[in-house]
């Protein structure tokens, strides 16, 4: 795909990673419609990138999720690619065992991450497939996964979700070849962003050296992974591990 006037939808685009990749496609020529749960955020960050608008959304919540791709159908008349970035951190164990009592994890812990980082990716893939097949231009949907999907410690949830964002990457590539629309996946590594800026130096330093490089990754080198899927037309239904050689 010719990144040049495509619209593309990122979700979770109010900072971090998806902003990152806001900013990098807008650079290729993209028309980027940003889409986060913080309304305000969102706006900001639209306003500081070319030919970029800013929505509000609870990926989790269909009826907003379906107002949502046929808001960004109305304001672009079309809709090319998606990043399914929106997720959120519920870490804890399935069962902590200390001084003779036993703690769970809660069920609503469980699910609230399964909401957003597995059902939202469900949502919005499935609404820009729906535009993207109604348009006949075809398209392509990155979904980010994380080296967490194959589970990590203190990450039930977590893990599960981000496995599952693979598990439905290369079904839809499948079901939806035959309507020119690709899929792929990215499974970060350790990034910077504004969520490892605040762990404790040590435990910093712990992620960062899991890597044989020594460093964590940048949001830009993620940004150029989703670029490259969009990019690669003989690209689909695979993931790309963006992690620095780190095994989890």
């Amino acid at each position: 795909m010719d990144i040049n006037n495509k619209v593309i939808v990122i979700t979770g685009a109010a900072r971090g990673l998806g902003f990152a990749m806001a900013e990098y496609l807008a650079d290729k020529g993209a028309k980027i419609a940003l889409v986060d749960i913080d309304i305000e955020s969102v706006t900001h960050a639209a306003s500081t990138i070319t030919d970029a608008k800013g929505y509000s959304c609870n990926v989790a919540n269909e009826a907003e999720v379906e107002a949502l791709f046929n808001q960004i159908k109305e304001d672009y008349s079309r809709i090319d690619g998606l990043v399914n970035n929106a997720g959120i951190l519920r870490d804890g164990l399935l069962v902590k065992y200390r001084d003779g009592e036993i703690s769970k994890m809660s069920l609503e812990q469980f699910q609230s991450v399964i909401d957003v980082n597995l059902s939202g990716v469900f949502l919005c893939g499935r609404e820009a497939a729906s535009h993207m097949i109604e348009s006949g231009n075809g398209g392509v949907i990155v979904n980010i996964s994380s080296i967490s999907r194959a589970g990590n410690f203190g990450q039930t949830n977590y893990s599960a979700a981000k496995a599952g964002v693979v598990a439905m990457t290369t079904a839809w590539a499948q079901e939806l070849a035959k309507f020119n629309i690709r899929t792929g996946a990215i499974a970060p590594g350790f990034i910077e962003t504004e969520m490892t800026a605040q762990m404790p130096q040590k435990a910093y330093d712990m992620a960062a050296q899991m890597s044989p490089l020594k460093r964590m990754g940048t949001p830009y080198e993620i940004a150029q992974a989703v670029s490259f899927i969009f990019e690669n037309d003989f690209l689909s239904g695979r993931v790309i591990e963006v992690d620095g050689a780190t095994r989890i």
